[in-house]
Formats: C-alpha cells, structure tokens, sequence
C-alpha cells in the first residue's frame, strides 16, 4: 500500500464506507465509541452531491448503524454483508445458521472466565473480543478456530483484537457488487474506504470495478491504492469533496 492521500470525491464516484476505525476512532468495546457530532451532517451532505450513492459496509448491524448515525438515514450493508438495507429501503437478511445459539453458549461461558474479554451478540453472527485482555489472544484464537471448524456454516474472520463466528458466503465485497448492480450505485466510479483485514474483500472488489480503496491507519500490505493516517484524516478527505 502507498502513502499517497486520495483525490478528494468526486460527483460521480460511488462511495462506500466502513465505520469503526474508518469514519470513527475504535474503542475499547464496541459499545464505547463515541461518533463526532458532526458526521451525520458530513454524511448527508456526501450523498445529496453523491446522488445518493453513499452507503455503509460495516461489521456492525443495520439496526446498530441506523442508531449510530441518526438522524442519516443511509443504506447499508451489516455484518460484513450478511444483510443490506439497499436504496430503496429493503433489508435483506437471511436467517439464522442452526448452530448459532451453541455457539454463543460457548463463547460465553469462555468470556466468563477470562476478565477483560467480552462476547458481542450481530444477532446472526458472534464477536469475541480481546481488547481489554491482549494476554487472551491465544486462548480466543484457538477456541475460534476450533468452534469455526465444528459449526457447520460458520467461518472464522479475524479482525483487529476481536475473533467473529459468521456464517460463510458473504462479505464487504460481495455486499459492494451488490449495491453496485443498483440504482443510483450502477455506473459510477467505486470507492471504498476502510481500516481492517475485513474490508480487503471490499477493496479488491472496487479494484476491479475500475474504483480504489483508501486504507485507513497504519501502513500494511493492502489491496487499498491510497492511503489516510486516521478517522479523522478520513473524515476531512470526505468533507473536500462535499460541497
């Protein structure tokens, strides 16, 4: 990956953007982050010179992202583009894996024991947490590696300090292409911006769609085309281009 800031945005791009460590700073649990008070504007703005081709791909739930950016109402792909909440206002969301409850059992009563390690329930899917306990990192990769290979489905995807069980067949890539066969997505320049292992998917997909990625954080080797040192850098790229 270079260290080359993008151009600012372009009207006719269609931007995709991933929210924890891209558009917000990460914290300690998911449920501590704080959202600057100016983002929901930023946002809005973006997609009305967008044309409204300005949509979230986010690990986080459609419902959590909803609640994290009122009053923006904009689509958006969750759960690493399990479900997707498309222009036209439709969730799409598939049921939950046989399985699951199981594994949140699991990954429970291990949390329990071990301080500082915390279980975040998607709803479809099941974080494991170690930010708080980093000298837990080896026991949670062993046991997300061992409950990924006995739950049928499921796979494991790791991410910054956190483990997530998901069911298999999905990602930001494929929730990208998904927006991208859509109004008003269809035919515009693909950009997608993002912090995490995760969102590889998402920038190779625009990649080769004829957009880039913009890689958010510390320089590593990444599908991303330009790169941004933080959410705030981030935050201030995208409010160049939204006049």
């Amino acid at each position: 990956m270079t260290a080359i800031a993008p151009p600012p945005p372009q009207a006719d791009w269609a931007l995709f953007l991933d929210v924890d460590g891209t558009l917000i700073d990460i914290a300690p649990t998911p449920s501590a982050i704080r959202r600057p008070p100016e983002l929901p504007a930023l946002l809005e703005g973006l997609s009305r010179r967008h044309g409204g081709a300005v949509a979230l791909i986010s690990g986080r739930s459609v419902d959590n992202l909803r609640q994290l950016m009122a009053p923006a109402r904009l689509p958006a792909a969750g759960l690493h583009g399990l479900e997707r909440l498309d222009a036209g206002g439709r969730l799409h969301r598939p049921r939950p894996l046989p399985g699951l409850d199981t594994l949140r059992r699991d990954l429970v009563a291990f949390a329990a024991r071990r301080p500082g390690v915390v279980v975040e329930d998607k709803g479809l899917s099941l974080a494991l947490h170690y930010r708080l306990a980093p000298a837990c990192e080896e026991e949670c990769r062993a046991l997300a590696v061992a409950l990924a290979a006995t739950t049928p489905g499921f796979q494991l995807v790791p991410g910054k300090m956190v483990f997530e069980l998901r069911p298999a067949g999905a990602d930001k890539g494929t929730a990208i292409a998904a927006f991208l066969a859509e109004a008003p997505f269809r035919g515009r320049i693909p950009v997608f911006a993002g912090d995490d292992l995760t969102d590889e998917s998402g920038f190779a997909a625009v990649a080769a769609r004829g957009g880039f990625g913009v890689r958010i954080g510390l320089p590593q080797p990444s599908a991303a085309a330009y790169a941004l040192a933080s959410p705030a850098a981030c935050r201030a790229w995208l409010a160049s281009g939204s006049g």
